[in-house]
């Protein structure tokens, strides 16, 4: 276990996942990696969920900085040491403060968004548009229907979800941030509506048909560690 650095929840969590084609992928993702594949495919994630808790090593959640809405789009990485991790693409979040640290601190690709989730019994509603920086403009709402638990999930939903840290592009290096979770507490869902252009403002081709995974969690306890390491490039 690495010694804390940062601790939160996510939860109410959606996963949406169209498959893309690694060729295309590859020129997004940080030097030293490569897209990760099952069967030959890779994929793009949509994510829409709630961080809760956000403190300081072992510390307290800090109150009103440290709970907010956050959508994301990433894809599936592997490095030379064979870590399997994510890269964000962009990261919409709800708190201006913790966007300007994580732009500044780790080079993350956050964005300040006006956000919004509700819950109606087992249908939820992700809702955000980009305030800062401007350009490109992006826009997402999804509803989502939660449905049965998974008790055994596909080898492409572990692929999707079994991750326990990023790559990401520091001060001229890329590194891989590990964290620590349980595994996913999972549901099926059912896609209700979407209307999205948060991935194609990441650079990415907007998907055009209806994804090919949609998954719920009610989500984890969250830590990331202090140590950090370099991927040779």
């Amino acid at each position: 276990m690495r010694r804390p650095l940062l601790v939160q929840r996510w939860t109410d969590l959606a996963f949406l996942h169209w498959p893309a084609d690694p060729a295309l992928v590859a020129p997004l993702l940080p030097a030293g990696t490569v897209p990760d594949t099952l069967d030959g495919v890779t994929y793009v994630g949509l994510i829409g969920f709630r961080m809760r808790d956000v403190g300081f090593l072992n510390g307290p959640g800090v109150p009103y900085l440290g709970d907010f809405c956050e959508t994301n789009v990433r894809l599936y990485s592997v490095d030379e040491q064979g870590r399997r991790a994510v890269v964000f693409r962009s990261l919409e979040a709800e708190r201006l403060v913790p966007v300007l640290v994580a732009r500044a601190w780790l080079r993350l690709p956050y964005m300040w968004a006006r956000m919004r989730l509700t819950r109606d019994g087992d249908v939820l509603t992700y809702s955000s548009r980009r305030r800062w920086p401007t350009t490109p403009a992006a826009t997402n709402e999804m509803t989502v229907r939660v449905g049965a638990p998974v008790t055994e999930p596909t080898p492409l939903e572990n692929f999707l979800t079994a991750r326990w840290g990023l790559h990401t592009t520091t001060w001229g290096r890329t590194r891989h941030l590990a964290n620590d979770h349980p595994p996913w507490p999972l549901h099926r869902a059912e896609l209700l509506s979407l209307s999205d252009t948060l991935i194609a403002a990441s650079g990415l081709s907007q998907p055009n048909t209806p994804p090919v995974s949609v998954l719920y969690s009610p989500g984890v306890a969250v830590t990331f560690g202090k140590t950090t390491s370099d991927v040779r490039d």
